[in-house]
């Protein structure tokens, strides 16, 4: 081989081996650029799909949070309390309406809703507070709950340095029926309509109310218990204890009968508070529309 030949052959040999490194480095390029163009679409898969991991994650907090105040909202629904109306709690008996709850501390027996005649109070106790009434005698009594409410009720007004004393709680159907009885003959019928209650409508037979006086009154049951600071005591702060002034004034053709600062009712502390709060009477607060 000549020289010439030489040359040209060696000419051509780095000629090939140029274009096979070209060919090498265009190849490596390639991959490279696919390796990037890969690993962007990586981080970008990576990155949407840790947005979307904190998107679930903000949308499983706001139902997490959505379920507590759910379930908070359903916990303040369980602690109120469900009070039955009058309409629940009366069915027509031989002409009357006699109410079929008269063991509940929320009954409401007035002169269109009688008790039942045979109806005498569970767990009837003589509260521990001084009383214008005779040892043993019934009208001392009250309903436990109601007794250990009137205890407190009657510390809580001395602790304030003021004395009440209790004059006349539980009475049977048969003592309510000589009470009025009694009263129609001296005033008439009229009259003792509307200063007492006919047998089965009074709320003394349920063993949850007490009239109350003080010593400057002695046992006397007037409208001027409203005028001492003990009645003013009792009309401000007797809901602390679950009581209600039953018969407010006002309110007569409501309760059908006139106002009476010293007669108290239990309720219990919820109750109380709702119908002091409200200044309604029993049957308003109970009525059919609530």
């Amino acid at each position: 081989m000549t020289m010439k030949n030489l040359v040209v052959a060696t000419g051509l040999s780095f000629a090939l081996l140029a274009g096979c490194q070209a060919g090498d480095d265009a190849q490596t390029s390639n991959q490279q650029e696919n390796q990037t163009e890969n690993e962007g679409q990586t981080n970008h898969s990576a990155n949407t799909d840790e947005t979307q991991n904190k998107d679930n994650q903000n949308n499983d907090n706001q139902e997490g949070n959505q379920d507590r105040e759910d379930q908070k909202d359903d916990e303040k629904q369980d602690d109120s309390v469900a009070y039955p109306t009058m309409a629940e709690t009366v069915e027509k008996k031989s002409g009357n309406l006699t109410v079929t709850n008269p063991d509940s501390i929320y009954v409401v027996a007035n002169k269109e809703r009688n008790l039942p005649s045979d109806f005498v109070p569970k767990n009837l106790v003589e509260p521990d507070v001084s009383s214008y009434a005779p040892k043993d005698d019934p009208k001392r009594l009250m309903v436990q709950e109601a007794a250990t409410a009137l205890e407190d009720m009657f510390a809580g007004a001395k602790d304030d340095g003021f004395e009440l004393k209790a004059v006349s709680g539980y009475r049977s159907y048969e003592r309510q029926e000589a009470i009025f009885a009694y009263n129609a003959e001296q005033r008439g019928e009229e009259v003792a309509n509307q200063v007492s209650a006919q047998a089965g409508q009074s709320e003394h037979q349920t063993g949850l109310t007490m009239d109350i006086s003080t010593p400057s009154l002695g046992s006397s049951l007037t409208e001027e218990f409203g005028n001492t600071p003990e009645g003013q005591w009792v009309a401000e702060h007797a809901h602390e204890y679950g009581f209600v002034v039953r018969y407010l004034k006002g309110k007569e053709d409501i309760t059908g009968y006139q106002y009476e600062p010293w007669h108290v009712r239990y309720v219990g502390k919820e109750a109380a508070t709702e119908v002091h709060k409200a200044g309604v009477t029993l049957e308003e607060f109970f009525s059919e529309e609530k």
